[in-house]
């Protein structure tokens, strides 16, 4: 996975799997952290449904976490900030 860590945020390139049958984080996929979403591709629902799913996996606000590419493909870059590169790598496993 491709992590990079500067200004006390760590950011990575995710797969968004949009209209799944439920949420779910990992495996990786072609180097991207894989993100399972039920929400439709429509007017940043599943943005809006990634930055949730990330968050509530690591225990963070929402706010912490933004979509900084990637607003309207399936491969996007996430910026996570307040936490270390060795809690990304976490989410992976």
């Amino acid at each position: 996975m491709n992590l990079q860590e500067h200004a006390g945020a760590v950011t990575f390139d995710v797969l968004v799997q949009p209209r799944a049958s439920r949420a779910k984080i990992g495996p990786l996929h072609d180097g991207r952290l894989k993100v399972a979403v039920t929400a439709p591709p429509v007017e940043g629902e599943a943005n809006a449904a990634v930055i949730e799913a990330i968050a509530k996996r690591l225990g963070i606000a929402r706010g912490a976490v933004s979509v900084i590419a990637g607003q309207t493909s399936r491969r996007k870059t996430v910026r996570v900030a307040g936490v270390s590169r060795a809690v990304i790598e976490g989410l992976a496993g």
